[in-house]
């Protein structure tokens, strides 16, 4: 069953839908441990809301204790309903051995088991080792980017910058999707075009707000130049020093990878 407990890919952490006060109270410190802004907190009544109605509260459990977890809510567009998946977080000790991917793999089976196919999140493009989880090892793609999506806060994860974020499109039943989580990456066609993001820098903006300003707004230009275009975000590659975002076409067949 979908709603029950799977095992994968780190054997030692299972993973199920939380229904308790006590297990909502649990992702909460977790999110006061990863954001560290009591702003971007989600109140306990909207794990209830969610859980209760059609969302997500997924926990990722080392025997009985919380590491991590993922908190979703419907959302409905253009006559189709979805997954808005707000947060997912993992405690710092539990990171690097799978449990994110888990936890996305567990959500991915539990909408599908509700006929839900498709799951939207937002991501900071200058988080590179984030976003190539999400286009590469999930299959996620992103056509839309919105500046300072939440604000300016003060969390140490935002580096005082403008909160500029890419939304990830996953279409969960999708061939291109299901080629990803194999790991077999659909191949971009020739018209791939690359939007460059120098590793160094990107990690300068937590000590250099205005290295990373500009280098947020050079990135910005780029992404919203093609998305007006009709381009896709599909993959990303690293090389050397510098991360390359490869978009193409809408009509690429690597889009849907059909």
């Amino acid at each position: 069953m979908a709603t029950g407990e799977i095992r994968d890919p780190t054997p030692e952490i299972t993973y199920r839908l939380c229904h308790t006060h006590d297990e909502f109270r649990a992702c909460m410190e977790i999110e006061r441990r990863v954001w560290g802004d009591p702003e971007l907190s989600v109140p306990l009544t909207l794990y209830v809301v969610a859980a209760e109605n059609g969302g997500q509260v997924i926990g990722a459990f080392s025997g009985t204790r919380i590491v991590g977890f993922t908190y979703a809510l419907p959302g409905y567009r253009d006559g189709r309903a979805y997954l808005c998946s707000h947060m997912t977080a993992v405690l710092p000790e539990f990171r690097d051995r799978g449990v994110g991917r888990g936890l996305k793999l567990f959500q991915r089976r539990e909408a599908l088991a509700r006929g839900l196919t498709h799951v939207e999140w937002t991501f900071d493009p200058l988080e590179i080792k984030n976003a190539y989880f999400n286009l590469v090892r999930l299959g996620a793609v992103a056509r839309r980017y919105i500046p300072n999506c939440y604000g300016l806060t003060t969390s140490p994860l935002h580096a005082r910058l403008p909160t500029d974020r890419l939304v990830a499109e996953w279409e969960l039943a999708s061939p291109r999707v299901e080629a990803c989580l194999r790991g077999d990456l659909p191949p971009a066609g020739p018209h791939a075009v690359r939007i460059a993001v120098p590793l160094e820098q990107a990690l300068a903006r937590f000590r250099d707000p205005e290295t990373g300003l500009a280098l947020q707004t050079r990135v910005r230009e780029e992404f919203q130049h093609w998305f007006e275009r009709g381009y896709v975000a599909v993959s990303l590659e690293v090389s050397g020093h510098t991360a390359f975002y490869i978009l193409v076409p809408g009509n690429d067949p690597s889009v849907e990878a059909r």
